[in-house]
């Protein structure tokens, strides 16, 4: 079992050692879509992802203003692929106006986190940029270390590990 600060300081190296993470989003009618965006995490743990009009993601954030994340581990990277490290949010999600002041900050950010691709995105009418506010998350250590994650500050975890096994819904 790693120690409780083992396990704080893989909860906040992971998303800066992850580039994109898989998005999960429902349709006004229901339906469930799993996609993936390339994103940028602000100090406070407000996620932001550069994504388009014309994508099924983009239609189902704007009509249900809630998404779950996954930020994950590459598998190559892993030791065991049964126990990758993982973190899930539960998101409430919000448009960036586009033109606003924030709106330029973030996708200033984009564009040195993901380089030239960016200034091309920047020009496309349909491309938003959205903020993904968690709730609630947990983060996956391995077997046996599971920890939610503090909802009042976002950087930080809650102890002592969940008991179970590391694959377990993420409930």
């Amino acid at each position: 079992m790693p120690s409780f600060d083992a396990a704080l300081a893989a909860y906040q190296d992971l998303p800066q050692r992850v580039r994109s993470l898989m998005l999960s989003t429902v349709s006004g009618d229901s339906s469930p879509h799993a996609s993936y965006a390339p994103y940028i995490l602000d100090d406070d743990y407000q996620i932001y992802i550069f994504t388009s009009g014309l994508s099924a993601h983009t239609n189902n954030l704007q009509a249900t203003g809630v998404a779950s994340v996954l930020l994950i581990e590459d598998e190559t990277a892993a030791p065991q692929v049964f126990a990758r490290q993982r973190i899930t949010y539960d998101c409430n999600v919000t448009l960036l106006p586009r033109g606003s002041d924030p709106w330029g900050g973030i996708a200033d950010r984009f564009e040195q986190r993901f380089g030239d691709i960016i200034a091309m995105l920047r020009s496309l009418d349909d491309f938003q940029i959205f903020c993904l506010s968690p709730q609630k998350g947990r983060f996956v250590m391995g077997f046996g270390a599971a920890y939610a994650i503090d909802p009042n500050s976002l950087s930080q975890l809650l102890g002592p590990p969940q008991t179970g096994l590391a694959n377990e819904p993420q409930g």
